[in-house]
């Protein structure tokens, strides 16, 4: 696929005054997404765009702040991360997919929002330290890093959005992003800025295909919204069960048994999920019956993806003039939020 991408924009785009609830979430453009996010927020944002004006921010920015050594992987996975958005069925009549780069207005949002927040309270954020812990930056953290809450901040006030649906570990964030609200809000005297709630959804992270960690882009160890059949099938296979469960008679582990977890996510018939934990609890029910029916599941989860997915990417030019659109649209919200702050602190304004 071309790695050249350009949103500028032909004209001004009129800001549009929502008439219902606003909601952000995004993505990192690191990589392909996998039926991780599709369970975790996919499937949510399609429910959401129902009822919700929802922007899905395509968060390249952010993934800068520890990817500045690889541009091309940001760059190129723009368009990656897009099609699979439209692949699971996010409607971009509904949903407004945007470009976090070509919105200046979200960088002079976290500019300005970083005179209101201490480096020490930076420093704190539990989310923040479990990341700089995970990626082992010691002190040699990426200035952006550090200041990502002020930076999300940014992104979730730039839309005025009032529901955000994180994981549990990022909840924190959320909580700063109210913070930094209502200093603002203080600071100016009326409430120019709504604070947001953190919606958490039902289903947490799931682990890696290898049981070892999460399931990430990066990490090798996930199952792609495009995957192959085969891949599904070799993904389904190497994964680890319960190992104290060596014959099919043997009574056998259902909490921490990777298998099960992912059947938790996906299978919707809960009642026969359920006989079949107390079957393999019991004994008399071999690993390969379990991993068999988690294939068929996953396979029929992914097929309509993987099909939606390669339509959509024979035609590269139409996904980029979407989100091209959808900048558009999200440039005239953020921009006239931008605004509105700026005189709401009485900063001299042209």
């Amino acid at each position: 696929m071309n790695s050249t991408l350009s949103l500028s924009p032909d004209r001004p785009v009129a800001a549009e005054v929502p008439t219902r609830p606003v909601i952000l979430t995004g993505d990192r453009t690191t990589g392909p997404l996998h039926i991780g996010h599709y369970a975790g927020s996919l499937k949510n944002r399609l429910r959401f765009q129902e009822s919700h004006d929802q922007f899905l921010l395509l968060a390249d920015t952010q993934a800068l702040t520890d990817n500045a050594s690889d541009l091309d992987k940001v760059r190129r996975n723009v368009v990656e991360v897009a099609l699979d958005y439209l692949a699971v069925g996010i409607d971009p009549g509904r949903t407004t997919i945007c470009l976090q780069s070509h919105l200046p207005a979200l960088a002079e949002l976290s500019m300005l929002y970083l005179n209101f927040v201490t480096v020490a309270r930076l420093e704190r954020n539990p989310t923040i330290k479990d990341e700089i812990r995970a990626r082992g930056f010691g002190r040699d953290i990426p200035a952006g890093f550090l200041c990502y809450p002020a930076a999300q901040a940014a992104d979730i006030t730039g839309f005025k959005a009032t529901v955000v649906p994180v994981g549990a570990d990022q909840a924190p964030l959320i909580e700063q992003t109210n913070g930094i609200v209502r200093r603002i809000n203080a600071v100016a005297g009326v409430p120019v800025l709504p604070e947001a709630q953190a919606v958490i959804p039902e289903t947490g992270r799931l682990p890696g295909v290898d049981g070892k960690a999460k399931m990430s882009k990066s990490g090798g160890n996930a199952i792609r919204l495009s995957a192959s059949p085969d891949q599904i099938r070799a993904a389904v296979r190497a994964m680890f069960t319960d190992p104290g469960h060596l014959r099919a008679e043997d009574p056998g582990r259902v909490e921490g048994n990777v298998v099960f977890t992912y059947l938790d996510a996906f299978d919707e018939d809960k009642a026969a999920l359920e006989d079949l934990k107390a079957h393999y609890r019991r004994g008399g029910l071999g690993d390969g019956v379990i991993k068999a029916r988690l294939e068929g599941i996953l396979q029929d989860l992914v097929a309509p993806f993987r099909a939606r997915r390669a339509e959509f990417a024979r035609d590269e030019g139409h996904v980029v003039s979407i989100i091209r659109q959808g900048t558009d649209r999200a440039r005239a919200v953020t921009e006239a939020t931008r605004r509105e702050v700026v005189e709401a602190l009485g900063l001299f304004t042209l």
